[in-house]
């Protein structure tokens, strides 16, 4: 079970990895970078669902949860067998989190180069920038 302190404290681990990374030279540290930013983006997600009361703290969102629906499938993804709720700019959310987990997958697992590691730092930073704008909305600080 995750309270809300030991949310804040992982993000600010992941964070603080993804930023020790870029320092020493994204090329270096693809893995780092694919994992952080995929964590932390689901760290934040099940922290704002959280304190909006939208899941219950002992509820643990898994990252791999998060795989692409296909267009012609015919029973709701597992993103929403699994989160069967609403919430502000859901779908928004959903779409770079998808992106983002097939992105992490070629960084942790593949061979990746410079072009994709800064496509997973872009996604992330928009991840990051509508979860501060929703935390600041609800009144919490990161």
């Amino acid at each position: 079970m995750t309270s809300i302190d030991e949310h804040k404290k992982k993000i600010q681990e992941h964070l603080s990895e993804i930023k020790n990374a870029i320092e020493e030279g994204i090329e270096k540290k693809p893995i780092t970078i694919g994992f952080n930013c995929s964590a932390c983006a689901i760290q934040l997600l099940e922290l704002y669902l959280h304190i909006t009361n939208k899941i219950s703290i002992g509820k643990i969102i898994k990252h791999d949860w998060f795989k692409k629906p296909h267009p012609e499938q015919k029973i709701p993804s597992l993103t929403e067998r699994k989160l069967p709720i609403d919430f502000p700019r859901k779908q928004e959310i959903y779409e770079l989190i998808y992106t983002l987990e097939e992105e992490r997958n070629i960084l942790v697992y593949g061979k990746s180069d410079e072009k994709q590691i800064k496509k997973v730092l872009e996604i992330f930073l928009k991840i990051k920038n509508i979860f501060m704008e929703m935390f600041e909305y609800e009144k919490f600080k990161l």
